[in-house]
């Protein structure tokens, strides 16, 4: 009897331990290893503008959550997006964050590796992967504010408008994502004056700002007083032009106007707003959620001007630069988007016909680039 006792109470005492380790080890591992994230971006820092906004989307990361991160310049040879990719997947992190033009190869990839977890922070087309959260943004929106803006702009009295209702848009190429700015600022523009012109040109690159600066200085010639960049590392060139030739530029992505404001305060002079997606912002969202236990792989949401995720820069030269009735009346067209009572086109339900209509509609009839 004594001896079935002992026998018992060692059974015990081992249960505890081993369920006491169990416990112990889950612990550990949840309170104590970090997030690991790593972003890959298809191009490099120093845009000023997009891939910037998602590398400042990573230092949130590390201040809320601690996390331990890593970001990877993959440049825009897309041949070698792929070993990156592979690399990261070997590298045992918790999420891989990419996207923009990496998103079709990232969801080749997330296919193959259901295990992993992808957020694409700005993708590039409406999908459904299994293992990947997407984020879109509600460019047309986006654009559409800036549309009203430049429109004010070009029928002001402000000091570099002339009487020419004419404005400029500079992509980086001729495709979806960027076309889809368009379209929203053609409508913004329009919700202004019906008449307005807009003189659209492609520089084939968001690397190129000699290219920008040169397809800029030729709108601003044609008598645009604003022109929108919408082009990356090309668009710095648009306000290089803006700058040169006494005009006025919209930023994107990020604030530009306070990117230069302790460098040129000139260029950053000639800035009226910048039209951000918030890709930082998102980013940590889509992150937090991921520790919370909330984020849905498999989806993607749109975040607009209702959600905060798109929105003009209103910064000191925002507020110089604009009169007090320009900018209650973009207040004003916001109120009605965040409503729902303006409802803005999009370019990623559009053939390439519409789209080639809608630029025509609009084209100066003295444009000759």
């Amino acid at each position: 009897m004594r001896k079935k006792n002992i026998i018992l109470t060692v059974i015990m005492l081992l249960s505890i331990m081993l369920s006491g380790c169990g416990t112990d080890t889950q612990g550990d591992k949840k309170t104590e290893d970090p997030l690991k994230a790593i972003l890959l971006i298809p191009g490099e820092l120093g845009d000023k503008s997009f891939y910037d906004s998602a590398n400042n989307g990573m230092k949130l990361i590390e201040e809320k959550f601690g996390a331990k991160t890593k970001v990877v310049e993959m440049s825009t040879d897309f041949t070698k997006w792929e070993p990156n990719f592979l690399d990261a997947i070997e590298g045992d992190w918790d999420l891989i964050i990419s996207g923009g033009s990496a998103t079709e190869m990232m969801n080749e990839i997330a296919v193959q590796y259901p295990d992993e977890r992808f957020i694409n922070f700005d993708a590039s087309v409406e999908g459904e992967v299994e293992n990947v959260y997407s984020i879109l943004y509600g460019a047309n929106e986006l654009s559409f504010l800036a549309g009203v803006c430049a429109a004010l702009v070009t029928e002001s009295d402000m000091e570099l408008a002339n009487e020419e209702p004419i404005i400029g848009f500079i992509g980086g190429m001729d495709i979806p994502g960027i076309n889809d700015f368009l379209v929203g600022y053609i409508e913004g523009a329009q919700f202004i004056d019906e008449d307005i012109k807009v003189i659209v040109s492609y520089a084939g690159s968001f690397t190129d700002p000699a290219k920008g600066k040169e397809l800029s200085l030729i709108q601003y010639k044609q008598a645009a007083d604003i022109s929108f960049n919408v082009a990356g590392g090309t668009g710095l060139g648009v306000i290089d032009a803006a700058k040169e030739g006494n005009k006025y530029a919209i930023g994107v992505d990020s604030d530009q106007a306070l990117l230069f404001a302790e460098t040129d305060k000139e260029k950053a002079s000639h800035i009226v707003t910048s039209a951000i997606k918030r890709i930082d912002n998102s980013i940590l969202r889509a992150v937090t959620k991921y520790v919370d236990g909330t984020l849905e792989f498999g989806t993607y949401e749109t975040l607009g001007v209702t959600e905060g995720g798109v929105g003009l820069a209103k910064n000191e030269y925002y507020n110089d630069l604009l009169s007090d009735e320009m900018k209650a009346t973009i207040e004003n067209v916001e109120s009605k988007l965040n409503e729902g009572e303006i409802t803005v086109k999009s370019a990623l339900g559009m053939s390439t016909e519409e789209i080639n209509e809608m630029r025509n509609s609009v084209k100066p009839k003295n444009e000759n680039n």
